[in-house]
């Protein structure tokens, strides 16, 4: 753990987060549709060496590999092993840190269906695979739960219940946009526009209001997101735009943006006001580097 908390850390800088988890996997050698969260008790050390790659890219911030590990993402895999899979994926990440400090962020993703009565899903069944992963994060020693590529309103109160009554000392909530076809602007799957959710977040008096993925959101889509958040709530902001656009090749999705060209949207994430910024779906410990070495560059020009 830091020797301050995430929240007083937020305060007095910008922190750098890490980079993409699920694309590395599948680099890896994750099968694809196979269970990378079980990596942290089957293959470990695969899962470090991700994890460390980002710390030594200079991430202040580390997500566990934990997005799919709630028991309802996990029995699809036939999977059980619940509290030991998201035990394991906050100690490796603390691992990658080594001697240096850092914050442990615990990742709970969506549970992958709809609530009732949209859906089959009861929220009864929701929330306890909320509670069973956010106490096991927490008990781990995580720095933070970040609930994060939420649509729904519905699924993300949910989580932040079963995070504050876990006791995280910092509730991270994450929301994923798409750009409308029109060009027009940006909303969630179920509808949700960036001024909505803020005023949501607020209400649930979230430590910081998120943005990852999403389609069609790039670095400059992600800026105007988060200044649309700021113009509704005064929380701390984290943006993780994805490393560009996906493209189908050999039959799997691949994400093509460099580094450079990314990182060259991050003055205007950071002039949004970003107090997190990192990488969501096809980000590399490279681009973590150049994200790195401009956060230092300012830093100095500021001094």
């Amino acid at each position: 753990m830091s020797e301050s908390s995430l929240i007083e850390a937020l305060a007095e800088r910008v922190l750098l987060g890490d980079g993409a988890m699920g694309t590395q996997l599948q680099i890896a050698g994750l099968e694809p549709g196979g269970c990378g969260e079980a990596w942290n008790l089957d293959q470990p050390e695969r899962v470090l060496a991700i994890q460390r790659a980002y710390a030594d890219a200079g991430s202040d911030c580390l997500t566990t590999n934990t997005f799919g590990a709630s028991r309802i993402m996990l029995e699809r895999h036939g999977e059980r092993r619940v509290r030991e899979i998201n035990r394991a994926g906050v100690e490796i990440a603390r691992r990658a840190f080594g001697e240096r400090p850092g914050f442990v962020l615990g990742d709970i993703g969506p549970f992958g269906g709809l609530l009732e009565p949209y859906g089959e899903m009861p929220a009864k069944r929701v929330a306890a695979s909320f509670a069973e992963q956010a106490e096991a994060l927490v008990d781990a020693g995580a720095d933070a739960i970040i609930i994060e590529t939420q649509t729904a309103f519905e699924e993300l109160e949910l989580a932040i219940a079963a995070a504050r009554r876990a006791g995280a000392p910092c509730v991270i909530a994450s929301m994923a946009f798409d750009m409308m076809r029109d060009g027009s602007g940006v909303r969630t799957m179920m509808g949700i526009a960036p001024e909505t959710a803020a005023e949501f977040m607020l209400a649930q008096a979230v430590d910081v209001a998120a943005l990852n993925c999403g389609t069609g959101v790039d670095m400059l889509q992600a800026a105007d997101t988060v200044r649309r958040y700021r113009s509704i709530c005064p929380l701390p902001v984290m943006a993780q735009p994805n490393a560009g656009q996906p493209v189908l090749e050999n039959l799997q999705v691949v994400y093509k943006q460099p580094p450079g060209e990314m990182v060259a949207g991050l003055d205007e994430l950071l002039a949004a006001g970003a107090r997190i910024v990192g990488g969501c779906c096809g980000s590399t410990p490279e681009h973590i580097v150049r994200f790195r070495s401009r956060l230092d560059r300012r830093a100095e020009e500021v001094a």
